[in-house]
């Protein structure tokens, strides 16, 4: 089901249209002039307008042209009762979506609806896709049986619709497992969408959570919907859900219990079809005893707890990972690496991974990005894995600064792995602002 305004002054071609859409399976406003249907953008908030060409007082083109000012992506269907070519290429040069002429039949208005509401769709899957730019790992299953255990788990979960809690350390795979349990479920032709609950402030979270309303804030030139609008049918993955404010923790509450919510500076409640996968890395039952977590949220939240195994508590897949890492980055940087030497297993083994699966990733792209192949030896890991030898000089040309990126990334990921991922311990470790640091680790692409 969808939302189609219909704007019409004539009232039986207002009746005839509704009738057929609502037939269709459609959610239908009708607006009798081009000013009421301006009002009704707000209140009723369509996905699609059919809006005729031909009116009084305010045109169909100056309708089209005021809802382009604010809503480039609606699609619009322009009517008119004198089809011409010189009138197409004006509704299409003035941004209709198409063009149709009455008297129409039913077939054909069904075509060029449906047509236009699949662009809504492609449209709500290119925003939802933008979020998974950069996600470069796949979860590789391994041969632990704790992993096994963990899959087994979450592919069970992914069946319903629960909402689901990923717990562990930083660095363990939280969003990668929200990617798996999404494409597990009956959502996965749905769209995933993910956002880090602590890389933006309250009010930024709830804007990009929720959306805003045009003029609702300093900044907002136009409507935005948030990403639960462009989730639905889908997933959400909230990362970082332990740490967000008390004031949005009531929010989320509410959304949690009704599945609807108002835009910043709305007042009208959307509701939406998704599934919530929340991650934190919190004791969320020591920050319910210390206030600074809401019970009744955290009991919304854990319908179904998934506890993500550290890397050292799954030895057994440090092999396989570590092969996986080497193909993917020799690949990616088209180096001449094939093999890992057999003595640095032992040195993985030994180590015990702070960082988890993400900083043993780090560690493999740095070793290819500054070493040479085909064998990944001793000399190519960093001091802390290997025990006291000296960092290794670079063996080959490489720029200034791709030496100091990946040592930015590798001091980056050992921080925030020392600081069990807890972003303000690790900002004040390295000395940095807590912004700044954000910026780095948007721009090192650290996950």
């Amino acid at each position: 089901m969808h939302r189609i305004l219909i704007v019409d002054d004539d009232p039986l071609n207002l009746d005839l249209l509704s009738q057929e859409l609502t037939d269709m399976g459609h959610k239908i406003e009708t607006a009798g002039g081009g000013t009421e249907a301006l009002a009704k953008l707000t209140t009723f908030d369509p996905e699609l307008i059919l809006l005729d060409y031909q009116m009084p007082q305010m045109s169909g083109l100056e309708v089209l042209r005021e809802i382009r000012k604010t809503s480039a992506d609606l699609p619009v269907i322009m009517i008119t009762a004198y089809g011409t070519i010189e009138r197409a290429v004006e509704t299409m040069k003035a941004g209709a979506d198409e063009f149709i002429t009455k008297p129409f039949d039913r077939e054909h208005l069904a075509l060029v609806v449906n047509k236009a509401l699949e662009r809504v769709r492609l449209r709500s899957q290119v925003a939802a896709y933008s979020e998974e730019a950069g996600n470069r790992y796949h979860l590789i299953e391994g041969q632990s049986r704790v992993m096994a255990q963990t899959v087994d788990q979450a592919k069970k979960a992914a069946r319903s619709n629960a909402t689901i809690l990923l717990l562990g350390e930083s660095g363990t795979g939280k969003e990668l497992f929200a990617r798996l349990i999404h494409q597990w479920s009956e959502r996965s032709a749905g769209p995933f969408v993910a956002i880090n609950c602590v890389g933006l402030s309250k009010d930024l979270l709830e804007s990009e959570l929720f959306g805003h309303e045009k003029g609702a804030f300093t900044g907002a030139h136009q409507l935005k919907r948030g990403k639960m609008e462009i989730a639905n049918g889908g997933s959400v993955f909230l990362d970082e859900v332990g740490d967000v404010t008390a004031e949005f923790q009531t929010k989320l509450l509410r959304f949690l219990q009704e599945r609807e919510f108002e835009r910043v500076g709305g007042n009208q409640p959307i509701a939406v079809n998704v599934r919530v996968v929340a991650a934190t890395n919190r004791n969320l039952e020591s920050a319910i005893s210390s206030g600074a977590f809401r019970e009744d949220l955290y009991h919304r939240l854990n319908v179904i707890a998934i506890t993500l195994p550290a890397l050292r508590d799954r030895k057994e897949d440090i092999q396989p990972l570590a092969i996986h890492f080497l193909r993917r980055f020799a690949g990616e940087t088209k180096k001449n690496f094939t093999e890992i030497s057999e003595d640095i297993y032992d040195k993985l083994l030994e180590y015990p991974w702070p960082g988890n699966v993400r900083e043993l990733a780090n560690v493999i792209e740095r070793a290819v990005v500054l070493g040479d192949g085909p064998k990944l030896t001793l000399h190519h890991l960093p001091a802390r894995v290997v025990g006291a030898q000296p960092p290794p000089a670079a063996t080959h040309e490489i720029s200034y600064h791709e030496a100091v990126n990946v040592y930015r990334r590798e001091l980056l990921v050992h921080a925030l792995a020392a600081a069990q991922g807890n972003r303000a311990t690790a900002a004040k470790a390295l000395g940095l602002h807590r912004t700044h640091l954000m910026k780095l680790i948007k721009a090192l692409k650290i996950n």
